[in-house]
């Protein structure tokens, strides 16, 4: 049996570029070569496209020009071969890109055009979610609390007294906590709008919650959706942003990531049950990570969601399945089935 052609899309040009690659090296430890033939595409930090041999150490530098063609009668790549381009026919892409143009619906519309199926979520879905303020209104509108919070530009005149503090200072269309800032004090507002500013036009001023910061990895679509097991951030003081530690693969100054979390069995139902709602109503597929706020009363409250979550070595996504009893190796099996049927199996 012929194997399935994967192209592998990894890199990228936000600020998640590095944690992209990491999460290319998780799936090339774990991907069937007896199933799949993994074509790695790699987008440099300046946005050059190039067909290399896999994401180690100098893909950069390696490689071939290549670019993913929106014709649909080549179905997959031109790849650049003595100054001819020369088509490759993929069966499914890994879309394995975090942030802007990666995650937020710029990929999944080039690979709509070019007819290829994919794995994650569609367009409209990656890009509400990658907006916190409208995935925010979509979830309320479900019946899901969400922080309170002000949606704006930078360059909006905002009356800082309008606030209780503290507050958290967001790019409206950013993760892995870039650009974020907890302020405490009125005066502080204006710094923090401007940090948020270097990562998006668009800014979030955002309600302090009391509570446990809880993730839930989801993978399938509709009705057909396997949960993983809860995790649990403990903190120690300031807020979660692993991705910017100098070693996140050896840990974090200040916070500990507990799998399965450590909450009452009702608690971790009701997590999971109002991550499938949130999947649901924000048209995720595929796949997803909602993380939550849960309460001291027991109620829980959308953090946000991540349409493509990190894959590296110690991301949530791949050890909370993992601790459901599904390693990461049948998550990529499972999700190249989903793009290619659209059901799990």
């Amino acid at each position: 049996m012929a194997k399935l052609k994967v192209g592998v899309i990894f890199g990228g040009i936000s600020e998640e570029h590095p944690i992209s690659v990491k999460s290319a090296r998780e799936v090339a430890k774990n991907l069937d070569l007896e199933k799949y033939e993994p074509y790695w595409i790699g987008i440099t930090g300046n946005g050059s496209w190039k067909l290399c041999d896999g994401p180690g150490e100098g893909w950069e530098d390696r490689g071939r020009p290549a670019m993913l063609s929106p014709d649909r009668s080549v179905h997959g790549l031109l790849v650049a071969e003595q100054g001819e381009y020369e088509p490759v026919r993929l069966d499914v892409v890994l879309p394995v890109l975090h942030g802007k143009l990666g995650e937020d619906g710029a990929m999944q519309g080039l690979l709509e055009l070019s007819g290829i199926p994919y794995a994650g979520c569609d367009v409209q879905s990656s890009a509400l979610c990658m907006d916190k303020s409208l995935a925010y209104l979509v979830v309320q509108s479900a019946g899901v609390p969400t922080p309170g919070f002000w949606a704006g530009t930078v360059d909006d005149d905002v009356d800082a007294s309008q606030f209780t503090y503290p507050v958290f200072v967001k790019p409206a269309r950013s993760g892995s906590s870039f650009g974020v800032t907890k302020v405490s004090r009125a005066e502080e507002l204006p710094g923090a709008i401007a940090v948020a500013g270097e990562f998006d036009a668009k800014i979030l001023i955002e309600e302090a919650i009391t509570g446990s910061e809880v993730g839930c990895a989801v993978l399938g679509n509709g009705s057909e959706l396997i949960v993983g097991e809860p995790d649990q951030i403990r903190l120690s003081h300031g807020f979660f942003k692993i991705h910017q530690e100098d070693s996140p693969e050896t840990g974090s100054e200040n916070s500990t990531i507990v799998v399965p979390a450590d909450i009452p069995a009702e608690s971790r139902d009701r997590v999971q049950e109002t991550a499938r709602t949130i999947y649901r109503a924000l048209g995720c597929a595929g796949l997803a990570r909602v993380d939550l706020f849960l309460r001291e009363d027991g109620s829980t409250m959308l953090n946000e969601v991540n349409t493509f979550p990190g894959l590296t070595s110690y991301s949530r996504y791949p050890r909370m399945m993992a601790a459901a009893g599904l390693p990461f190796s049948e998550v990529l099996d499972r999700l190249v089935s989903l793009a290619l049927t659209g059901k799990l199996r």
